[in-house]
């Protein structure tokens, strides 16, 4: 066990003198690199695929008809909560627009919850197209418009939040509808306790509509649900794609295969394609790329587009490798087709003209050369909007990805191609689960515009062909119970609940209906058994020992004769409903941070919600604003007694670094975009995210107009100078 000292160094040791880190040899930019030899590639196929790529092509327009599966789900909902899992693109979003109908049509109103603030984005757009724009309002954090109306597009944690209001003032949520989209995020392990505190927390009279493509065990979020919601909740499945899914693996040479071949007596089981299999098993066997190197990306393209089967959305490991595999297509395709090009660069012009940014962004020369395009969460959400609008509109060949584009953003193709059968998790490099897996593959195939998808398997050093084969028809994995504790969860039950309330509420968590079903969980009720333990008391523990240090702290009163609650302070901390609100809370009642000063003030909750790491923190570069490391060692220092308690008593508490606070400083005080990110060590969507986070953070600061006033006055000011162009989306 790491010591308390490991834990948080920031707040024990003296501050380090000023350290420079250099990486690789001085003279290595003076060595001429080595050309990188590609094989030269073929196109071909296999004669297998003779009959499957005779398909490709657009079908023909028909009327919409709901499918089977759909109407039921409608049906299901007008009597009851309904748990709706089915592929990628079979119709979830038109049983939410239907259900939302009816609703809309008795004069009621509708909460429609997601994971993404991208995905809200999209299902705001859509649903103002069919409803009206002065019908839907969206609530995002950094997004607020339209908040009365009769359908709202939202994240989870705020209409969590809205639960946390509502209990407390003991009034109704304004909502007759609940529809939350990718309800397997209920197995996330970081934000998977939202989606449970929703469903715990909603009241009975409002029906749940669930929307998931990838759940393994349905029956038993249902079973939980109709126990702690005492109604029943029905689950509508199904499991046929809307455009079929065929497999193929990319040989080195250009020769297309089949991944996989029927077998068995009934053909009912799958192995690997022969030829793929003698291929996989061969020792020194031709490759796309050397070890450690992409592979020429146009030399694959051409070979795709020679079997018509662009566009495609590239998987890869790394966003840096999402970047560089634009620079390895050399715009060929485009120059056969000077129409497509011309399109693409009018195209490009409109979604880009009222943005200077955007219009002179390092990628637009590759992508309007080679109509390509990287996609990943360290490009700003506006390059990302553009880059999303192309390739759903057809201007784009390809797409160079990481894994999380397949979660939640609606822009399929007719191909994907995964070139790794490991992800990274944020910590290590893990395996693929079949969900991962189908949530990449579930992109290949536009209902409407292909009559058949491909997921084609390229190998490498990072690709076990025998395992992709068996993720291809594996069940996705069931979902488990994330339910955690921490300090904003605590003093928000408090707000409304006694204890033994809570207790009451925490007995009706998934992972208590896991342990108590037993056997019949499976893997699921192990999970929870060796998480959790044999009964729940775990979960009470932890919400005692939090409640414990709050007592400690004068946030909450002392059990005796009546129930514990929260004090005057405990009563404004919980309106904080932040990463770290004791550290925020403890800031203010030490008067530790600036008052009157926005820009100061977002500096330093800059510095709560940072989650980067840094060697060097520049406290002794002597650019560095006076005002600003003054404001940050009075907070650091003034808050290190504190610190130092939550750590003894098993609490985390974050580092605290200046670099995040000087950049958000000088981003205040309207220092360049161009010239920020020169300095800085985050990439453009990485820094973006972190000041709609201290904006999100200062918003909440603005809710204790009562007790502090003239901070969220502040706070407000801090939050109009530091949202600006380009953070804020389109």
């Amino acid at each position: 066990m790491k010591s308390l000292e490991n834990n948080a160094f920031i707040w024990f040791k003296q501050f380090m003198k000023k350290r420079y880190y250099r990486s690789g040899n001085k003279n290595a930019e003076s060595r001429p690199s080595r050309p990188i030899h590609y094989p030269e590639l073929t196109a071909g196929a296999d004669k297998a695929l003779k009959k499957v790529f005779s398909r490709i092509g657009v079908p023909e327009k028909q009327p919409f008809v709901p499918d089977p599966f759909q109407l039921e789900a409608i049906e299901a909902i007008s009597t009851s909560d309904c748990l709706v899992t089915a592929p990628t693109g079979a119709g979830k979003t038109w049983i939410a627009e239907q259900a939302a109908k009816r609703i809309l049509e008795n004069n009621g109103k509708v909460w429609y919850a997601t994971p993404l603030k991208a995905l809200t984005n999209s299902i705001h757009a859509g649903f103002s197209k069919i409803f009206g724009k002065e019908n839907v309002g969206i609530l995002t954090g950094d997004i607020k418009e339209n908040t009365n109306a009769d359908i709202i597009i939202g994240t989870t944690e705020i209409l969590r939040n809205q639960l946390y209001d509502a209990m407390y003032t003991g009034q109704n949520l304004k909502s007759d509808l609940i529809i939350l989209d990718e309800a397997h995020f209920l197995g996330d392990a970081e934000r998977g306790v939202v989606w449970e505190e929703i469903m715990i927390y909603l009241p009975v009279r409002i029906p749940l509509l669930l929307l998931s493509a990838t759940i393994g065990n349905p029956n038993q979020i249902a079973g939980w649900l109709s126990t702690i919601r005492d109604k029943p909740c029905k689950v509508v499945e199904n499991t046929e794609r809307p455009v079929p899914l065929f497999p193929l693996f990319f040989h080195p040479s250009g020769t297309l295969y089949p991944l996989l071949e029927k077998t068995g007596k009934n053909g009912n089981r799958t192995r690997l394609y022969k030829k793929v299999y003698k291929f996989n098993q061969s020792g020194k066997r031709l490759m796309l790329a050397p070890p450690g190197k992409l592979p020429k990306f146009s030399d694959i393209l051409k070979v795709l587009s020679h079997f018509d089967l662009l566009p495609a959305i590239f998987f890869l490991k790394s966003r840096a490798e999402c970047d560089r595999a634009i620079k390895l297509c050399d715009g060929s395709l485009l120059k056969s087709a000077p129409e497509k090009k011309q399109a693409l660069k009018e195209r490009l012009v409109e979604l880009t003209a009222d943005n200077p940014h955007l219009s002179a962004h390092p990628q637009r020369p590759y992508l309007e050369e080679t109509a390509t395009a990287a996609h990943h969460s360290g490009h700003l959400p506006d390059w990302k909007v553009v880059v999303e609008t192309l390739m759903a509109e057809g201007l784009l060949d390809a797409m160079f990805a990481t894994s999380t584009v397949a979660a939640g953003v609606n822009f399929p193709a007719r191909s994907v191609v995964i070139l790794n059968s490991d992800r990274f998790n944020g910590r290590d490099f893990l395996s693929l689960t079949a969900s991962e897996f189908q949530q990449m593959a579930g992109r290949a195939g536009r209902r409407g515009m292909d009559n058949i998808g491909f997921a084609t398997v390229l190998p490498g050093k990072y690709m076990d062909v025998s395992l992709v084969a068996k993720l291809v028809n594996a069940p996705p994995l069931n979902v488990d119970s994330q339910i955690k504790i921490d300090f904003s969860m605590v003093l928000n039950l408090l707000l409304s609940n006694t204890p033994e309330q809570v207790r009451t509420l925490l007995e009706k968590s998934f992972a208590s209906y896991l342990i108590a079903i037993g056997a019949k969980a499976g893997k699921s009720g192990r999970k929870a058994r060796k998480k959790f333990g044999n009964n729940m008391e775990y979960l009470w523990l932890d919400f005692t020992e939090h409640m414990d240090f709050l007592i400690q702290e004068g946030f909450v009163t002392p059990e005796g004769t009546r129930p514990a609650t929260l004090t005057e302070d405990g009563l404004w901390a919980s309106k904080l409903r932040i990463d770290s609100p004791l550290l925020v809370a403890q800031s203010l009642r030490d008067k530790l941070l600036p008052e009157r000063d926005p820009a100061l003030l977002a500096a330093m909750m800059a510095a709560f919600v940072n989650e980067k790491e840094f060697k060097d923190d520049m406290l002794f570069n002597t650019t560095l604003s006076k005002r600003l490391k003054d404001a940050f060692l009075v907070l650091r220092r003034g808050l290190k007694p504190f610190a130092i308690k939550m750590l003894q008593s098993g609490f985390p508490a974050p580092n605290l670094f200046i670099q995040p606070a000087s950049l958000v400083y000088a981003w205040a005080h309207d220092t360049s975009w161009d010239e920020l990110m020169r300095k800085s060590d985050f990439a453009e969507g990485d820094f973006a995210r972190l000041v709609l986070r201290t904006s999100e953070n200062l918003r909440q600061m603005t809710h204790l107009k009562q007790d502090f006033p003239v901070f969220a006055k502040t706070a407000a000011e801090a939050i109009d100078m530091i949202l600006k162009s380009p953070v804020l989306t389109v």
